[in-house]
């Protein structure tokens, strides 16, 4: 028992040496999504075109559900993914929870007295991510959505950066005809 704590340690110690660069420490293994796409028997691709990366300003992803344990737990799988793929992760606020009651009779015909009350209570978090790629954010998603528990739902808005068009670039005031002033005489 000794030496298999002993050898614990040891490992232990070698996993922290090569974490900060040592030389000669072990190799650490590959991080949580590259163990996805480099599965035996995908080969991956690259493919490159004319036109320009979509670019993303904010992606903004709200979950909501009725169990807030699971929403926890969610919430650190889709940072953790987020931190795995290089984006930054700008602002993480839970809104106020919503409430909804319903009061119903315990009889179905008579007995206006005895009555139960039901309630449901969502419970949301919004995760803001901050310059995304377009292909960076289609794989972001892509795996999040994926891996979303049962009982959750999921909205997202993004935010796109496009170029300002030509006609709005230059000013309006100098594309104005030059109005000739008349002086008048009194």
């Amino acid at each position: 028992a000794r030496h298999k704590m002993a050898a614990g340690c040891l490992w232990r110690r070698l996993w922290q040496v090569g974490a900060c660069g040592g030389a000669g420490a072990p190799r650490r293994p590959p991080g949580l999504l590259s163990l996805i796409f480099s599965l035996p028997g995908g080969e991956g691709e690259v493919t490159i075109s004319e036109e320009p990366e979509t670019l993303y300003k904010r992606l903004s992803l709200l979950v909501k559900g009725h169990d807030k344990a699971v929403l926890d737990s969610y919430e650190y799988f889709a940072v953790l993914a987020a931190k795995e793929l290089g984006i930054s992760v700008e602002k993480i606020h839970r809104p106020p929870k919503k409430i909804e009651r319903f009061t119903l009779l315990k009889s179905v015909h008579i007995y206006k007295k005895h009555r139960v009350q039901y309630e449901m209570r969502t419970h949301y978090t919004c995760l803001e991510l901050k310059y995304l790629t377009g292909s960076t954010a289609a794989v972001y998603l892509e795996y999040v959505e994926r891996n979303l528990p049962e009982g959750v739902a999921m909205e997202v808005k993004k935010t796109k950066i496009e170029k300002i068009p030509e006609h709005i670039q230059e000013p309006v005031w100098d594309t104005l005809p030059q109005v000739e002033e008349t002086e008048v005489k009194s």
